[in-house]
């Protein structure tokens, strides 16, 4: 397994679900009446489609590893996903910081508004959207290489 691989595809992944991904569900109508964000259909859209992205990523990412360890190739392909991505979010937000004011006392008044970050639920949400289809796919390659080869019946040759 090649960690800078696997890190270089995360964020490929985490570039184009936040870029890719949020355009095309910012093409569905918002909702008006939104109690809560997270059960709008944009919200919903964003999820199916970042799904279905990270899914064909984390499959890319697989097709090259051992099909009898897919599975668990594919659960920490999605951790080191998430993980890449709460680290790109940390780091956009502290240099935007220090980018904007200069300052790096700035800097270290904003440090304590990344843990409510971490405890929200989009990050949770975040979370099953880099692992659920990163180990599914894992899984689908897993049982691929464990299913039975289908028998090939051999037609002896006709007496004559």
């Amino acid at each position: 397994m090649k960690f800078e691989r696997m890190i270089l595809i995360a964020f490929l992944g985490n570039y184009l679900v936040n870029n890719v991904v949020a355009g095309l569900a910012s093409l569905v109508p918002p909702t008006a009446d939104a109690t809560n964000p997270m059960l709008t259909a944009q919200y919903f859209t964003f999820a199916i489609l970042g799904a279905i992205a990270l899914g064909l990523i984390a499959w890319w990412y697989l097709m090259r590893t051992r099909k009898d360890t897919a599975l668990t190739q594919g659960v920490i392909f999605g951790v080191v996903g998430f993980l890449t991505t709460v680290a790109t979010a940390f780091i956009t937000g502290v240099s935007g910081v220090l980018l904007q004011t200069g300052s790096l006392a700035q800097v270290a008044a904003v440090l304590p508004n990344f843990g409510p970050y971490i405890v929200n639920a989009t990050t949770l949400v975040l979370l099953g959207l880099w692992i659920v289809p990163s180990a599914l796919v894992g899984w689908i390659l897993q049982m691929r290489m464990k299913s039975p080869a289908p028998a090939q019946h051999q037609n002896p040759s006709p007496m004559i």
